[in-house]
């Protein structure tokens, strides 16, 4: 059995495993619309642990604005609203990423800062000064995911995030992936981006204690930048290692946080969305048995 991941899209969800991807939308007649990527599998060099992380970072940064774009076209077409070009999306996720470094590194980091020049006992100890930080870096974090969930559009995005959620559960689980299948599975999956999220933030807390105290605010800042790969990279292993955890006894706790934090940006979904998602699946799946085809007539 193959390991598949997936995505939430604007009206559609996308699936993905080491075969490609499809999208799978929900156009504005009820059709659903695929759109399927063949990728090249990569060299061991990027199967290696820590490496590995960056690696699916990238690719899924990639391949996620692939599966917007597309979701928008479909999903826009013959509204009144223009649809989503390729630029105008990465346009967004580039304002975005700056807009990110701003509220999870700089100001975190610029308040903690502040309170080292009023109180010694923070700016003298670097773990207090990690925590201090680690736990603002959170906080704006949860700020951030249940402002957007106030979006009337999120919900829906939700929805789907969980269709796909409760539609891996079901192939994972081995059972016939249709409807009544999935609706009996939780949307909330241990291997999700959102649990990955919380994992790199906690993580960074234990990284950034490296960093020698005396260094000044710039430093610390661009510190924060650069190790951003090396954080995805353990951060990924972590989230394999939970994910395969999961239901075993004591060590559920490894995995439980992400759950629990799964529960703003998943939401339940209706027939219609499990429906894509299943299509997405089903049409990712026959990857593999056409690469096994072409192999045997090769």
């Amino acid at each position: 059995m193959k390991n598949i991941g997936g995505q939430a899209v604007i009206e559609g969800v996308m699936m993905k495993s080491p075969f490609g991807w499809t999208v799978a939308v929900r156009n504005s007649k009820g059709e659903i619309s695929l759109k399927t990527t063949k990728t090249k599998k990569p060299s061991v060099f990027f199967k290696l642990p820590f490496i590995r992380g960056v690696f699916a970072l990238f690719s899924a940064l990639v391949i996620g604005i692939k599966a917007i774009e597309y979701s928008g076209s479909v999903a826009y077409e013959g509204k009144d609203e223009k649809p989503l070009s390729l630029w105008s999306i990465a346009l967004s996720i580039a304002i975005a990423f700056f807009v990110a470094i701003g509220l999870f590194k700089f100001v975190p980091l610029y308040i903690t800062t502040l309170l080292g020049d009023a109180y010694s006992a923070v700016a003298n100890n670097n773990i207090v000064f990690n925590l201090i930080d680690g736990t603002l870096r959170v906080t704006v974090f949860l700020l951030y995911v249940v402002a957007i969930g106030l979006w009337g559009e999120m919900r829906r995005i939700y929805q789907y995030h969980g269709a796909e959620h409760k539609v891996i559960y079901a192939y994972e689980a081995g059972e016939e992936v249709n409807i009544q299948n999935a609706k009996k599975h939780k949307p909330y999956h241990p291997r999700c981006g959102t649990s990955f999220l919380l994992i790199v933030m906690m993580t960074s807390i234990f990284i950034f204690v490296l960093i020698p105290q005396e260094w000044t605010f710039l430093e610390k800042f661009l510190s924060r930048i650069i190790l951003i790969p090396v954080i995805a990279g353990i951060s990924y292993e972590i989230l394999r290692f939970s994910a395969k955890l999961a239901n075993e006894g004591i060590l559920r706790f490894i995995s439980y946080p992400g759950l629990l934090l799964q529960r703003l940006t998943v939401r339940e979904p209706d027939e219609l969305q499990i429906e894509v998602a299943i299509a997405a699946l089903q049409e990712v799946l026959s990857l593999e048995k056409q690469d096994s085809e072409a192999t045997r007539n090769a």
